[in-house]
C-alpha cells in the first residue's frame, strides 16, 4: 500500500496518543459524574452477582464477564467506581489496539482517522461507561485480528501463534461469537494467495484447536445443567411472523439503531467502502483484503439476519471495528479508493456533534435535577432501595437465621443484592418453574429450610399473599412495610414482608 511522508509521519502517531491522553481525562471525569449520579445498570448488577460466585459458564454467558466482575469487586472493595473504571479501561486499550492494527494495515493518517471515528461513536462512549459483555469480546477480538496478521507476517514465530491461541481462548470464554474467528482465519487463507501457506502451517491449526478448546469446559457445564445456555441462544433466532408495514417497520429500526450508534455519515462511508472492496476486489492489496475478508462477510450475514428478525445493536460489534479501518482508507482515498474529503468532513462533523450532545446530556443530567427524568429511572433509585431494605434487614427478630428474595425481574435481586449495604445472598422466584435466569440454576430457597425470609415484591399493587406457594411455604406471611423512592414522574415501590419459618420449597431444575 503506497504511503507518502506526510500520510505516515510519526505526527500523526504522536497526535493519536495526545488525543487520547486528552480523552481518557475527559472520560474520567464524565465517568466520575456518571458514578455520582447513575446506578449500575440491571446487567451490571446481574453479571457482579455471577462475579461472587465463580463457575465455567452461567445462564447465558461464558464465564469471563463473572470472572472479570468477581475480580474488579474483590479489587475495589464491590464499589460502584471500580466497574465504571473497568469499563474506561477496557475501553481505552481496545481502541490503542485498533489505532496499531490501522498503523501496521494502512498508515499513520489512516489510523489516526480510524481513532477518531471510533471516538466519535455513541457506541464507543457506552462501551466506556458501561460494562457490558461486549467489552471483553472487543479487546480479545480486536487483538486477535491483531495478532493474527502479525503471525501471518512471520509464519515460523511460534510466540506470535502462541499469543493469538491464549487470545482466541479467552475470547471464547467471553462471549459466544468468538467462535467465528477461527473461520476468519481459515477464509484469509483461502483468498488471499500470498497467505495460502498458512493453511499448511500447523502453527496456525494448532492455534485454532487449543484456542477453541476452552469452549471444552463451558461444554461440560451446559451438559450438566439440560444445555440451558443452548436454548437461551436459540430464542435469539424466533422470529415474529409480521405483515409488510411491520417488517419493513422492524428492517428499518435494525438499519436505523447501526446508523445512530455508529454515526449516520460514518455508517453510510462503512456501507459505501464495503461496496467498493467488492467491487474491486481483484484490485486490493493483502492488507486490504485481510480487513475486507474481516468485516464485510460478517455484516452481510448480519444484514441478511435483519431481514428475518430484530437484532441487538451489539450483535455484530465486532464486524465494525475492521469496517473503522475500512471507512478511513476509502474517505483517505488510499489506492485503490478515490478520496472523499466532503465525506470524511461531515462524518467527523456529525459524529462530533454526535458525542457532544451525548457527553452534554450527561453533564446536564446528572449536575441537575433531571438526573430524575423517566428515560433514566432503570439507573436510579437502586441505592435508596437498596439502603431502605436493608433498614427492613436489621430490624428482623433473626437477622443471622433471615435470607433476601427478591420477585419478579432478574434485575430486581441482582440490584439489591448490589446496593444492600451487607451485599446478601438473594433469592428470586420464578413463578413459572422454568429457568429463566442465573438465580433459577443456583441453588434456591429450598438450601434455607427453617429460615426466615425478607421478601421484597416490586409494584404498587402487591399480590404476594394471593399465592398459594407462598402462603403454604412459610408457617405465616407478615407485611412489614414498604419502601417507595420517588424518580420524577415515577416512583420506585417494593412491598416488604417478612416469611416465617420457611417449612417447604420447590426447587427449580433444568429442563
Amino acid at each position: 500500500m503506497a504511503e507518502t511522508p506526510a500520510s505516515d509521519s510519526p505526527t500523526w502517531t504522536q497526535r493519536f496518543w495526545w488525543l487520547l491522553a486528552a480523552v481518557f481525562v475527559a472520560r474520567v471525569g464524565v465517568m466520575l459524574l456518571f458514578v455520582n449520579g447513575a446506578d449500575l445498570a440491571g446487567d451490571e448488577a446481574y453479571y457482579w452477582d455471577w462475579g461472587r460466585r465463580p463457575d465455567w459458564c452461567y445462564y447465558s454467558k461464558p464465564p469471563m464477564i463473572g470472572w472479570m466482575m468477581g475480580v474488579i469487586g474483590w479489587l475495589t472493595g464491590n464499589e460502584e467506581w471500580g466497574i465504571r473504571f473497568s469499563a474506561l479501561l477496557l475501553g481505552t486499550v481496545t481502541l490503542v489496539i485498533i489505532h496499531r492494527m490501522a498503523l501496521l494495515l494502512t498508515d499513520a493518517r489512516t489510523a489516526f482517522l480510524t481513532a477518531v471515528l471510533v471516538l466519535l461513536t455513541i457506541a464507543n462512549a457506552g462501551l466506556n461507561l458501561l460494562l457490558t459483555i461486549d467489552a471483553p469480546l472487543l479487546l480479545c477480538w480486536t487483538l486477535g485480528l491483531l495478532l493474527f496478521w502479525l503471525a501471518a507476517q512471520k509464519p515460523s514465530c511460534n510466540i506470535r501463534w502462541l499469543a493469538l491461541t491464549l487470545v482466541i481462548g479467552l475470547g471464547t470464554l467471553s462471549k459466544q461469537m468468538m467462535l467465528v474467528f477461527p473461520a476468519l482465519m481459515i477464509f484469509f487463507g483461502i483468498v488471499s494467495r500470498e497467505d495460502r501457506a498458512l493453511l499448511r502451517n500447523p502453527r496456525m491449526w494448532l492455534a485454532i484447536l487449543l484456542g477453541m478448546s476452552s469452549i471444552i469446559p463451558v461444554l461440560r457445564w451446559n451438559q450438566s445443567h439440560g444445555w440451558i445456555t443452548l436454548e437461551h441462544t436459540k430464542h435469539h433466532f424466533d422470529a415474529a411472523k409480521l405483515d409488510f408495514l411491520g417488517w419493513l417497520s422492524r428492517t428499518l429500526e435494525n438499519v436505523g439503531l447501526q446508523a445512530l450508534i455508529y454515526t449516520p455519515v460514518t455508517f453510510a462511508a462503512m456501507v459505501a467502502a464495503m461496496i467498493a472492496v467488492v467491487k474491486l476486489r481483484k484490485d486490493l492489496s493483502r492488507q486490504l483484503t485481510y480487513i475486507a475478508l474481516a468485516a464485510v462477510p460478517g455484516l452481510a450475514c448480519f444484514a441478511l439476519l435483519a431481514l428475518r428478525q430484530r437484532i441487538n445493536p451489539n450483535w455484530p460489534a465486532v464486524f465494525f471495528v475492521p469496517a473503522f479501518i475500512l471507512a478511513a482508507v476509502w474517505l483517505r482515498g488510499v489506492s485503490p479508493f478515490k478520496a472523499h474529503p466532503g465525506w470524511e468532513r461531515w462524518s467527523l462533523r456529525v459524529g462530533g456533534t454526535l458525542v457532544l450532545i451525548v457527553h452534554l446530556a450527561l453533564v446536564i443530567i446528572f449536575s441537575t435535577d433531571l438526573k430524575g427524568i423517566d428515560k433514566l429511572a432503570s439507573l436510579r433509585g437502586w441505592n435508596e432501595a437498596g439502603i431502605e431494605a436493608q433498614k427492613f434487614l436489621d430490624q428482623v427478630p433473626d437477622k443471622k437465621n433471615t435470607f433476601v428474595m427478591a420477585l419478579s425481574h432478574r434485575y430486581n435481586a441482582a440490584e439489591m443484592a448490589f446496593y444492600m449495604p451487607s451485599h446478601p445472598r438473594v433469592y428470586r422466584w420464578e413463578p413459572s418453574g422454568t429457568v429463566q435466569s442465573q438465580y433459577e440454576i443456583w441453588p434456591g430457597p429450598e438450601e434455607r429450610i427453617g429460615s426466615d425470609a425478607l421478601i421484597l415484591e416490586p409494584g404498587p399493587n402487591p399480590a404476594l399473599l394471593q399465592s398459594t406457594e407462598f402462603t403454604e411455604a412459610f408457617e405465616k406471611l407478615e407485611k412489614r412495610g414498604s419502601i417507595r423512592i420517588p424518580l420524577g414522574r415515577r416512583v420506585m415501590e417494593f412491598t416488604v414482608y417478612l416469611g416465617h419459618n420457611l417449612r417447604a420449597w420447590k426447587p427449580v431444575r433444568p429442563q
